[in-house]
Order: structure tokens, then sequence, then C-alpha cells
């Protein structure tokens, strides 16, 4: 209609159709770009990415595991074992799996003993540990205990059962202070070692077991485990094996060993044996001692307290970390400076009137006994006469007498393969100035020569230095471990030998004091007592390191002093004489005099090896020298021996005995 009628629009069928193709283009557009694009997705997922979401979906099933190697087992020279592992269990922990620990370590010890060292040494871990790492809760699990965990397993997520190879010592104390023990890895360990140090579940700590550490725990593998959606484990679908740790053959011949022990009769003290012609230790003993085993697994604190409140001190290495005055058993070394230096000739004799004077100074320095008379090399050594070693360590003069020591061992480490071994002290001023702003006095180069004053020397040192005088001059490095392995089934390669310098240029010399060292044994020396009844000719050597000397021409018994203060015994030798196969150094604490104490228990020593006679244990030894309460140094002095004063070290005034 025109006006107020409305306009009716007409319908444009074709405008309708090109605009339906439009939208339906861009429509299927959209939907040819989704499907594009999600096709593209899963080309991506499926080819290009397939190695990445492989990965991650195998790494879901399939859990890696590591395989720890068995430790190197330890022998001694025969085949014997002296350190084993045995099969056990322990109960791992995993903070960030298990819950509340409080309300675990309630329920779980219902089904297994967890004692309060257990749950404390856990709480401790627990606190410096990272969450999602395993820690031990306890070692050592029974068969029993296993059983019922087993049966409770599902109670307990992140607690698991773990086998494993427990570290075991069979001769117990016979040979702690050379093998060592294995503790429990913590996380100092782990710092230092690194992460992967974690799944060792012990580290060396002490001994070999220390030094050889890494070689004996050999290399860690991985299983590669396949696991259902809970985590538990279905099968093993493939395995890098782990390397055993190194076996180690020593040196060491237990039934020596044993001998030595025996020899001391319940004193106390170290011995070291060892084969002249390379080096290698034949035995070692530190006394008392005792038994690595405890330490294995964690020592329990009532051990722990007694092995540390014991005054002998067990826990304590005398011949690796101790030392001391070497006393008249360096006078074979100091014969030989003086005649290697030109000071002496072997045939120069010397008058001992028995007391020796610094020109110019009115104090003297006096033998043992009276006089000895005219005295040459030989008789010095057997016959132990001071005046001879007051008299050429005065005339060498301290810096050459320190480079001749030096250069037979004395003042530096003697190689052995243990951990933290000491170096000793050779006199000299210059060792002197680094410690005190005192100057350096004639007198401490005199007692220098007897093996007093600033002296400290070891066992081990002892012993390389005589096994050089009876090989002819070799100063070979000590060694324990003479070979390793690397598998049950694989040859025994031995260590290769270590540079030995020679101590001596001139065989006449070093001769001169073989001689005298037999005559001391089988002439008219301090150690003929040793030689009754015996079918071989020995070398040797006695000393005496006192802790308190008399004034004036007191006489002094040190049977009669209190136990700490009384002297130290020592003798060196060598045997069979001819053709030495043994040389020994020994030092007993508080034992007296040399010849009576120290020579008897090196005379076993040399049965046992040379003729496999072992010593009868001494029964009445161990109660006689049992030490009363140590006292005072200043409270027994005066008390016990109104004429002694006090040896300190260093001073100017000492006295040495045969």
């Amino acid at each position: 209609m025109i006006g107020g009628r409305a306009r009716t629009r007409l319908r444009n069928p074709e405008a309708e159709a090109r605009l339906f193709r439009r939208r339906a283009l861009v429509g299927f557009s959209v939907v040819v770009l989704a499907l594009g694009g999600l096709a593209g997705w899963y080309f991506k997922l499926q080819v290009l990415d397939h190695d990445v979401y492989a990965k991650r979906s195998q790494a879901n099933r399939i859990k890696p595991r590591p395989v720890v190697p068995g430790r190197g087992l330890i022998y001694d020279r025969t085949g014997r074992i002296i350190a084993d592992n045995v099969p056990a269990y322990r109960l791992d922990v995993t903070p960030e799996d298990a819950g509340d620990p409080q309300v675990l370590l309630a329920a779980l010890s219902k089904v297994v003993a967890l004692s309060p060292e257990d749950i404390a040494r856990f709480e401790a871990e627990r606190r410096t540990t990272r969450s999602f790492r395993a820690i031990t809760l306890k070692l050592r699990i029974s068969d029993e205990e296993a059983a019922r965990f087993a049966v409770e397993r599902w109670r307990f997520p992140g607690v698991d059962l773990v086998p494993y190879l427990n570290r075991r010592y069979p001769q117990g104390d016979l040979l702690a202070h050379i093998v060592g023990y294995v503790g429990r890895t913590d996380e100092s360990d782990i710092v230092k070692f690194g992460e992967a140090h974690a799944v060792f579940t012990h580290t060396g700590r002490t001994g070999l077991e220390r030094y050889y550490d890494e070689a004996l725990r050999g290399v860690v593998g991985y299983e590669q485990v396949e696991t259902n959606v809970e985590g538990r484990a279905l099968g093993r679908v493939g395995m890098v094996p782990a390397s055993a740790g190194a076996d180690l053959r020593l040196s060491v011949d237990v039934d020596l060993q044993r001998a030595m022990v025996l020899a001391f009769g319940g004193l106390h003290g170290s011995a070291v044996a060892v084969e002249p012609a390379t080096g290698q230790v034949l035995a070692m003993v530190s006394l008392p001692s005792y038994d690595p085993n405890l330490f294995v697994n964690g020592i329990a604190n009532v051990d722990y307290r007694r092995l540390m409140d014991d005054p002998a001190r067990p826990l304590f290495n005398r011949n690796v970390l101790g030392g001391g005055p070497p006393g008249s058993t360096i006078k074979p070394f100091v014969a030989l400076a003086g005649v290697d230096s030109g000071v002496r000739t072997p045939e120069s004799q010397v008058f001992s009137t028995g007391e020796f004077f610094i020109p110019g100074q009115s104090r003297g320095y006096r033998d043992a006994g009276a006089g000895g008379g005219w005295v040459d090399l030989r008789d010095s050594i057997s016959r132990s006469i001071n005046y001879y070693y007051y008299k050429l360590a005065y005339d060498m003069g301290i810096a050459r007498f320190a480079t001749y020591m030096a250069r037979y061992g004395f003042g530096q480490p003697t190689g052995i393969d243990l951990t933290g071994e000491t170096s000793g002290i050779v006199p000299s001023p210059e060792w002197k100035a680094s410690r005190t702003s005192e100057p350096w006095y004639p007198g401490e180069t005199v007692i220098a020569g007897i093996g007093q004053g600033y002296w400290v020397a070891t066992a081990l040192q002892l012993a390389r230095g005589t096994a050089a005088i009876a090989n002819g001059g070799t100063l070979h490095p000590l060694r324990l471990v003479a070979e390793r392995r690397l598998a049950y089934d694989a040859p025994w390669t031995p260590l290769p030998r270590l540079p030995a310098p020679a101590i001596t240029d001139n065989p006449a010399h070093l001769r001169a004091v073989q001689e005298g060292m037999v005559n001391t044994i089988h002439g008219r020396g301090t150690a003929t007592a040793m030689a009754r009844g015996a079918e071989y000719r020995m070398a040797g050597k006695t000393g005496t390191a006192q802790k308190i000397s008399r004034k004036g021409t007191a006489r002094m018994d040190p049977r009669s002093l209190p136990y700490h203060l009384r002297h130290q015994a020592l003798f060196v030798g060598y045997a069979p004489a001819e053709a030495p196969t043994i040389a020994v150094a020994v030092v007993v604490e508080h034992g007296g005099y040399g010849g009576t104490t120290a020579a008897p228990i090196a005379r076993k020593i040399f049965d046992a090896w040379l003729l496999g006679t072992m010593p009868e244990p001494s029964p009445g030894t161990e109660a006689a020298i049992d030490a009363p309460p140590v006292a005072t140094f200043d409270s027994v002095v005066s008390d016990v021996l109104p004429g002694a004063q006090a040896v300190v070290v260093g001073a100017p005034a000492a006295e040495g005995t045969p």
C-alpha cells in the first residue's frame, strides 16, 4: 500500500544462497584448519616428538634401580680372608612417601625392634637429608623381623626391605689397626664423593678400608624394573651389571700377627715386622686393640664410651699416629752417619770416661754406668756407649746430623698405605725455630745423638731403617697390600714397586754397623740373653726412652716409678743375621728397659717367623703391668724419687741407657 501501508520485502533466493555458501565455506575452512592443526599436532606427537614421549612413557613404566656391587674382599698373604661380606637385610625409609615420621616409627616398632639409637640416628639424618632420598632406619634385620615386615609391608608406604652385603671382620681385633673398618654412609660422604655415592650403605673409615675405599667399593650398576600404576615391581627388563670391588691380598701373615700379640703378653705398645728385601709389612700391631665389627653398623653408645674412656687408648693407632724418642735404637744410624760423613772411621776409637762435657761447660752428660774405656764403632753399638754418641753428634753438628737422619727415613712418612701417617721429628734448629723463639743449644745436639730431646720416631720408621741396614742399604717404602685383582677369576696383579733410595754408598761402613748389631746379641752387648738357645743368629739394638732422669749419681729403678712415668722399652733387629728375611721394631710402653722387655718380645717374633713356634701366653704378665689410676705428673715425681727430675722434651739435660 501507498502511504500508511507497510511495505512487504521480497525474498532474494540467489542472495541467500550466496550468503549460505560463504558461511559454509568459512565453517568448512575452520573445520579443515582445526583438523589440519589436530593432524599436525598428532604428527608432532607421534613422529617428531616420538622419542621424547616414548622415553617419558618408558620412564613411567620402567624404573631404574641401582645395583650395588659387593665390596672387595681382603686376604692375608696365605689367602685367609680377613674382611668379607655376609648377606643381610636393612630397612630403608623415604620420608616424602612415608608420611608422619612419629606415627610411622610407632607403628613400625611393633613389627621390627628399633632401639633408641636407631631412632635417634634416623631423626638426625632425616633433618639433614633431602626428603626424596631413602634413609636407612635399621641395618641387620633378623630373618624373623624380615618375615614379619613382609606380611605387614602394605601398611608402610615408603618403607622398603632391602637386601645387601654387610661387612664382617672374622679375625676380630687381631688386625683392627691394619684393616680398619667401614661405617654407615652419611651426608658428609655424599658431599665429598657426590650424589651417586648415596647408594653405598658403607664407606671406609680407617685403615686399609679407608685408604683403598674407592677400589674396594667397585662401580654401581643399574637394572630396569617394570612397574604397574601403583609402582610395584613386575619384573626386570634390562640390566647394566655392576663391577665388584677389587680384592686385596696383603703381605701380612695372620699367624705372625697373632704371634706378635701373644709375644707382648698383655703389655701395651706397638711392633712392626718387615721383609727387608721388599719393604712389605709382615705383621703390625698396636696394643691394646678393639673389635672393628662394633663400628660397621653404628657402634652403641655404651661400647663407644667404654673405648673412649679406656686410658690405654685402644682406638689410637700407635704405629701410624704415635711415636716418641727412639732412645738408643737410633745409635746404629748415628754411627753410620758418623762414618759416611767422614767424622769417624769404623776403627776410630774414643775414650769413654762415663761423662761427656761440652767444651767450656761444667754440665756433664753421663753414660748408664762407668766409663767404657777405648770404644770403636762396633763396641759403641753392642755395649750402647752413650759417650761415643754424645761426642759424635757434637762433632758432626746438628745440621749435618739432621741431614743424615733424613737420609735414613726419619722425619718423613714411610709410604705405608694407611691414611694420616705422622712424619715424626728430626731435631734441628729449623724445627725448633718454627715453634719457639729460643735459640738452639749445644746440649740439644748432644742428647740428639742418643735419641732423646726433640726426637719423635715411629715404629714404622725404625722398622724401615732397620730393614735397610739388613738388606744392604736400600730404603724401601713400606707396603701392606702386595697384590690386587679385579674379579674372583682374574689373576692377582702385584702393585708396582716404588722408588727406593740407598742409605749409604759405602758397603764397608754398613758392614761395620751390622757387625756391631750382631755383637749386641752374640757378643758382649746389651741383649745377649735373647740369644740363649737360638737356632739362628740375630742382629739388633736395644733402646730405652726415659720419661724422667736422675739428678747427680743417684741410681733409679724404673719399676719403682708410677706406671705412666716408667721408661719406654725399645728393640730393633733382624734375622737371620747372614741372610735376613725379617726386620722388626718393638716399642713397649712403660716397659722399663729394652734389653729385658722389648728384646724378648722380638725373639718370640723371630721364632714364630723362622721356626713356626708360637709364643706361649704369659698369664702373669697382664696382672703385673695393670696401670693404677693415673696421677698428675707433679704429684708423683718428688714422692717416688726425691732425686728425680722430669725430662722435658728438648731440654739440654738427658740420659741414655741401653
